[in-house]
């Protein structure tokens, strides 16, 4: 077993081959964190680790020990209000008004496997060898409640994973107003935070600001995890770059509101907190009645941001994505939104899927404006049945005809939000979120069905699924284009306000998880204006997002990029995009636009019908490239080489599990006038393994690549150089590398 109890200095030591974490039992029957970090050798007793110091002021909890103060103590799940002055892990309003609480030790258990969390997403595991599970009860008498915290610790990866369970056990209802998923204090502040923030077209670019005393954090209150700030943390040491140096990441495994902060006392430790957000957060709990907050995952490192990021791709892709297309290579699609809008008849739609085929695509998506009475942003949204003026066939005649041409059918849709005009409104009008006797603010034309009503969840799910019943659809694009607003259901109490938030994204998952056991060869993509609901929690019901609605190549370079700290490549919907751009009216080369996009899962938003004969060739080849190295792009192992946030240059490469196979991507902005010679030093190969490259006439073992580098000047010795000119601005490459043993 991973988990170790020592009865005798009642510790817990949960190791591996890469990490320890270790706290104890308190003297005040409390529960004290002693380390997390790089594996150390297991002892009966690390009491010695147990910090604690008499400081004038404190308030302590025994009379005659001026040294145990809980202000001063690095705690495992902290509580506010006897002696704590920092913010508490939870927080319950009580009957009598009181708000202290004193959750003791009762028990544990230890056991193989891990559990699955009710109505959450979260890591699993295939076998029970795969990782050993630790379940802590601690009990606070005076309001007869049960806590029970959960740890996993996988046994091949530098993995924690936590949540907490509570539970009334009394016949008083208590009042939870903040349950953190996931609490460490750390003994001191030396740290960077990184974190993955942005807005729309602009998701996910890597910050990073020093650790000061106070409070640093991220948040979400939108009803989404948002494009504006990533469920994600990582707190790096001074120094750590991508290939060395020690790094903690944090994440959340949930698509709502949260919270990620770090508390620093002036006494420089630092407290990370991690779990749903507790603004606008009441969950009244009544006798017998429990709460399951969402999983957090601490992953370590001390061998640099990329290791930590192989990590979290190794866990997510394989231990969070469920279903067939966990595992598959992706389909090739074409999507005709940029291509026609709401503007399209079925022969119009026929013709592109015909011409999808010919290039070598695999699937045609159609998105918007198939359905009720939308020709427009202001109409016909939550009435999921087909406008058979543009579609006579309907999406069942429709689909089948283009299944019949040799290529798959993908359909959009958009199943929590609603336009007034629209017969779903009309009739139910009760069934969006608003709050009486408010204003009620819109969002792109659209109001927000009230997702904690079953009701609601129901309805959408019976006409989802007879309509995908009846149709041969294999792949679904579900969008999400507007923060939440006025959040209030009229389906509930008033003292049930408090729970609105997170019941719909209880009932979001409900639905997903109702329609992927339903449609289990469907791929569902998760989407939200662009990136805006990117996060672990969806991943367990779509393997793939879209990235961003920006598919500016050049945005793209920053995007992808910085979605790669934490999400794996075979996540990122990524796409070619017609010239001018639609959100940056950049121009750039096709095949740099393709040579990004290859990094994903790929696809055109762009109007195939329309190309030129160069366009039209370029492309095909586009096509059979992917085909051919698709298993590598989206399940090789990812090595960020040069940051588009640091440079001029981006480079990234993909590995093959044997090394025997290798992609890099090499990109550059601008041309500078009279560059110097250029290098980039790869990794992940095999040293000992010779290698061909293409656009090179020779051949170079892995070391070499490795210590010395790949040449990417645009000028070099001719005999050896593909290029030997000079290419301009928005410049791409690709090498492909095989071992030629």
């Amino acid at each position: 077993m991973a988990i170790k109890y020592h009865e005798n200095s009642k510790t817990f030591h949960l190791y591996n081959e890469s990490i320890s974490y270790i706290f104890k039992v308190l003297e005040n029957n409390q529960l004290g964190q002693l380390y997390f970090g790089n594996k150390i050798k297991d002892r009966d007793n690390f009491d010695h680790l147990l910090e604690m110091q008499s400081r004038t002021m404190s308030v302590c909890i025994y009379e005659n020990n001026p040294y145990f103060s809980l202000e001063h103590i690095k705690q495992e799940y902290p509580t506010y209000g006897s002696g704590d002055m920092r913010y508490p892990a939870i927080d319950i309003s009580q009957k009598n008004g009181g708000k202290v609480l004193n959750f003791e030790f009762v028990s544990f258990k230890i056991f193989k496997g891990k559990k699955t969390l009710n109505g959450l997403p979260a890591t699993y595991v295939e076998n029970a060898d795969e990782a050993d599970s630790l379940e802590i009860t601690l009990y606070d008498k005076l309001i007869e409640t049960k806590l029970k915290l959960l740890y996993t610790i996988y046994n091949e990866l530098p993995v924690i994973t936590r949540s907490v369970n509570i539970e009334n056990c009394g016949s008083d209802d208590i009042k939870l107003n903040r349950i953190m998923s996931l609490n460490l204090d750390l003994p001191d502040m030396d740290y960077e935070m990184l974190e993955l923030t942005g807005a729309w077209a602009r998701e996910r670019h890597i910050k990073t600001r020093k650790l000061e005393q106070g409070i640093q954090s991220i948040y979400s209150m939108r009803g989404c995890s948002s494009a504006n700030f990533n469920p994600f943390i990582a707190l790096k040491r001074e120094g750590c770059t991508e290939y060395k140096g020690e790094i903690i990441g944090f994440s959340l495994i949930y698509s709502g509101n949260f919270l990620a902060q770090v508390d620093v006392d002036t006494y420089d430790t630092s407290r990370v907190s991690l779990g749903i957000n507790p603004h606008g957060f009441e969950w009244i709990l009544k006798s017998d009645e429990s709460f399951q907050t969402p999983e957090a995952v601490i992953v370590y490192s001390g061998k640099g941001i990329n290791d930590m990021s192989q990590t979290f791709h190794s866990l997510y892709q394989k231990r969070l994505a469920r279903g067939k297309y966990r595992d598959e290579v992706r389909p090739i699609l074409v999507n005709n939104w940029e291509a026609t809008y709401f503007d399209f008849d079925e022969e119009k739609l026929i013709s592109f899927a015909e011409k999808s085929k010919s290039l070598g695509a695999e699937l045609f998506v159609l998105d918007d404006g198939w359905f009720g009475n939308r020709n427009n942003s202001k109409s016909g949204l939550g009435d999921w049945h087909p406008n058979l003026e543009k579609i006579p066939s309907g999406i069942d005649g429709l689909s089948k005809k283009i299944n019949k041409l040799g290529i798959k059918f993908g359909l959009w849709i958009e199943p929590e939000m609603v336009n007034k005009d629209s017969e779903l409104y009309r009739n139910h009008p009760e069934w969006i979120l608003q709050t009486p006797n408010r204003n009620l603010s819109q969002g792109r034309n659209q109001y927000v069905l009230d997702f904690s009503n079953n009701e609601v969840v129901d309805y959408i799910y019976d006409t989802l699924k007879n309509l995908l019943e009846k149709s041969e659809v294999s792949y679904i694009k579900w969008d999400m284009n507007r923060s939440m607003s006025e959040v209030y259901s009229l389906a509930h109490k008033s003292e049930d306000q408090g729970k609105i938030m997170h019941k719909y994204i209880l009932g979001l998952y409900d639905l997903y998880e109702r329609l992927i056991n339903d449609f289990p060869n469907i791929l569902f993509e998760s989407c939200a204006s662009g990136g805006s609901r990117f996060d672990p929690g969806m991943l367990y019901y779509a393997p793939q997002a879209w990235t961003s609605d920006n598919t500016d190549a050049i945005e793209r370079l920053k995007i992808q990029y910085g979605s790669s700290i934490v999400y794996p490549i075979s996540s990122m919907g990524s796409h070619v995009s017609a010239a001018p751009n639609e959100q940056m009216y950049r121009n750039t080369p096709l095949d740099t636009r393709a040579n990004v996009a290859y990094f994903g899962t790929f696809g055109y938003e762009l109007d195939v019908t329309n190309l030129s004969e160069d366009e039209e060739k370029i492309i095909i080849e586009q096509i059979k490239f992917m085909k051919k190295y698709r298993d590598i792009f989206q399940f090789g192992k990812f090595y960020r080489l040069s940051s588009p946030f640091s440079s001029n240059e981006t480079s990234w490469m993909v590995v093959s599990e044997d090394k025997k196979l290798a992609i890099v991507g090499y990109y550059r902005v601008l041309q500078k006038v009279n560059q110097s010679f250029r290098r980039v030093k790869l990794l992940g190969l095999d040293p000992n393994l010779e290698y061909v490259i293409s656009t090179y006439d020779y051949k170079v073992y892995g070391d070499e690549l490795m210590n010395v580098g790949l040449i990417t000047s645009d000028y070099s010795s001719g005999k050896y150089r593909g290029v030997g000119k000079i290419e301009g601005d928005y410049l791409s490459r690709l090498y492909v590398l095989k071992s030629i043993s």
